[in-house]
């Protein structure tokens, strides 16, 4: 707990500090005056706040994985887990990267892997030995070809700028809504003597904030699954369809069995669990069977 308290801190601390020196650099003005909004100023200003979060973010995920996950690295001649490690660096030798990612395993009965890292040259994939347990080295092939499709995709440095242009965009609008509330207010106010800004113009901001959030929320979810089944696309040419599929068929079925906690999202990396319906439109993986769909379509 005190170590995730302790990052939380430094992150915000961090953040602060580098808006800061950019709003210096920038020469950003203050975006409200009592003549308005200075648009090209706001911009900035959303830009800045929006992007820098994500990419700090971004440059602390491999460092946040190994403290906060207990991702242990492993070698190449490490006698239980240097076949691992080798199959990644083959596998990523097939995808065209030029600096082998690091391997680690982390503790955990979850069937999981995932990939992060702020570049292709400083990434790491890691798995869980619930999965390394629960699969054959065919279906492990498959999921380790998805994660370091990930990698060769780039996939993290674009989902870090999705993430950063939706925050400012819906910072950018949201303030833009509230200066026009509030001067619709006040144009039917009788003395029309309160100025522009204020608590409620703040409080109207952060009302927008979660509602144009929300609506970003689809956008990044909608660029997330694209990723995924391009990532299996990935997996499927470097390694196989056969071994993605038959990894992806082993998940459906253990998830289809019960042995996942569909309530909870454990599987925030694999994501085998997806909603149906309108909130599937929220989901950041595709469902099981829609991805096995397409490999197959395209074998």
């Amino acid at each position: 707990m005190f170590k995730r308290v302790g990052l939380f801190l430094i992150m915000n601390i961090t953040i602060m500090i580098s808006v800061s020196l950019l709003m210096s650099i920038f020469n950003v003005q203050p975006y409200l005056s009592a003549n308005g909004l200075n648009y090209q100023s706001l911009l900035l200003f959303c830009l800045i706040w929006g992007s820098v979060g994500s990419f700090i973010s971004l440059q602390l995920s491999r460092w946040q994985a190994k403290k906060f996950m207990g991702v242990q690295l492993v070698q190449s001649d490490d006698p239980r887990f240097g076949s691992l490690v080798n199959t990644v660096y083959r596998l990523s030798k097939s995808a065209g990267l030029n600096t082998m990612p690091e391997v680690g395993i982390y503790n955990s009965p979850e069937v999981n892997a995932f990939a992060t890292g702020p570049s292709k040259s400083r990434s790491l994939v890691a798995v869980s030995s619930g999965l390394l347990n629960s699969m054959n080295d065919d279906e492990v092939e498959g999921v380790l070809a998805h994660e370091v499709s990930h990698i060769a995709n780039g996939d993290m440095v674009t989902m870090a700028l999705i993430q950063g242009v939706v925050n400012a965009f819906v910072m950018f609008f949201a303030r833009i809504a509230a200066f026009a509330i509030q001067n619709a207010l006040r144009s039917n106010d009788e003395d029309n003597s309160s100025s522009v800004g204020g608590w409620s113009y703040y409080l109207t901001t952060m009302l927008f904030e979660v509602l144009f959030g929300f609506i970003g929320m689809f956008i990044i979810a909608f660029f997330s699954r694209y990723r995924e089944y391009r990532a299996d696309a990935g997996a499927a040419h470097i390694s196989g369809s056969s071994k993605m599929i038959a990894a992806l068929r082993r998940l459906q079925v253990q998830y289809e069995a019960g042995k996942f906690d569909k309530s909870t999202s454990k599987m925030n990396a694999l994501k085998i669990s997806s909603a149906g319906g309108l909130m599937s439109l929220l989901s950041t993986h595709p469902k099981l069977s829609d991805r096995i769909s397409a490999l197959e379509r395209n074998r």
